[in-house]
């Protein structure tokens, strides 16, 4: 994401906190519909300050600005993906908005030629090769050091939700997987995914990095690959669970959900209240929202029992109405989840899509269409009324 001077300060002492995200992309091979190392071809013609190589030659990465408007974000988020797009017509390639790519040949995919890369490669090997997976990165401003480390960890338990979501990697090397986010999985394999623990302050998490660093199982800090951390680059919490998004108003939906989850943790914590967060729960409700989506059960964040996705989704946003509200999002938000969860997750339309002729090459049709078809300025196809989770 673009610089951020720190929090920025409106209407009197009130903190309002900007967002941005970066996005990951696939590049596929129109002809086959598979991944295509060829992400060079794009990044060559595009702004280096707003799209970046990433690990494999197969991906390409955006950047956005931050914002204080998610309207604003989304038409950024469009703007990305439109010159993203673009350049791929030019050389007859498609772009892919996905957790993974439903066809791939791995054996052919090489990971970028960057000294970071190849290291990389040659200390994890198989793991490296397998990183055919694209994620969405939110970041939501907080300037003090000490309050991003006990806020990335207070929101542990919030986040499985985001990750149904997002949920868009249902198939892998040709398979069903069972799952809606197959992403998830793949990445946790890495030594230092997951929720992060608890620390004291920013000093002491700084200490933990340089530990891991000394130990040679990690490199540098960018290695640090939790589920949500404080940046090493700007002054931001980032969200890092959540699949990359075919639909631009997922993103949106997400990013103000998450803004709002860290202005209630920024408050809780000023105001002393304590935070119980057991990593072994996270880890099992992160599982099943890997498992389930939108589609099944998740498990609720406030009583650890498993309910119906579509009651802990609206259950999450009922309670971020205060600060949604603040921020002049709920109107907004509370419609995107409603849509979104009318239309179920990607997981599910891009397994609609399959069984119609057995062709993954539909999946990918769907995936490149959706991609594509960024019109956030065109009201929503008849969104369902919100409705609260007593409902």
């Amino acid at each position: 994401m673009s610089d951020l001077p720190g929090v920025m300060v409106v209407e009197g002492d009130e903190e309002a906190i900007r967002v941005g995200v970066e996005e990951e992309f696939h590049v596929v091979d129109l002809r086959t519909h598979r991944l295509t190392a060829r992400a060079d071809l794009l990044l060559e013609a595009l702004p280096e300050g707003s799209f970046a190589q990433e690990l494999q030659r197969s991906t390409v990465e955006s950047n956005s600005a931050p914002f204080l408007a998610l309207e604003d974000l989304a038409r950024d988020l469009c703007d990305l993906r439109g010159q993203l797009i673009r350049q791929a017509d030019t050389v007859e390639l498609g772009i892919n908005a996905a957790g993974s790519a439903p066809l791939a040949d791995m054996g052919e995919l090489k990971v970028s030629p960057e000294p970071r890369y190849e290291r990389m490669l040659s200390d994890y090997q198989q793991l490296t090769r397998e990183q055919l997976i694209c994620g969405t990165h939110v970041h939501a401003e907080v300037s003090d050091p000490d309050l991003a480390v006990a806020v990335a960890h207070r929101l542990a338990p919030w986040l499985p939700p985001l990750l149904a979501l997002s949920a868009s990697s249902p198939y892998w090397d040709g398979e069903d997987t069972g799952y809606a986010s197959y992403r998830s999985l793949v990445w946790q394999r890495w030594p230092t995914a997951g929720p992060i623990a608890k620390y004291d302050s920013a000093a002491e998490y700084e200490d933990m990095i340089n530990e891991l660093i000394r130990s040679g199982v990690i490199s540098d800090p960018g290695m640090i690959y939790s589920d949500i951390r404080p940046s090493q680059h700007v002054p931001t919490v980032e969200l890092r669970i959540c699949d990359s998004c075919p639909r631009v108003q997922d993103i949106v939906l997400i990013a103000g959900l998450f803004r709002a989850l860290v202005a209630r943790e920024v408050e809780a914590v000023r105001q002393g209240v304590e935070r119980d967060v057991h990593l072994a729960a996270v880890r099992a409700a992160t599982w099943q929202a890997a498992r389930a989506g939108l589609e099944g059960e998740l498990i609720d964040p406030v009583g650890g029992v498993p309910r119906p996705a579509p009651v802990v989704i609206r259950r999450l946003v009922e309670g971020l109405r205060p600060q949604l509200e603040e921020s002049g999002d709920w109107e907004l938000v509370s419609g995107l989840a409603g849509e979104a969860l009318a239309r179920g997750s990607s997981a599910e339309r891009q397994r609609r899509a399959f069984a119609r002729r057995g062709r993954l090459a539909d999946v990918v049709n769907l995936l490149l269409a959706e991609t594509r078809a960024c019109d956030w300025d065109r009201p929503a196809d008849d969104p369902p009324a919100y409705r609260s989770a007593a409902s």
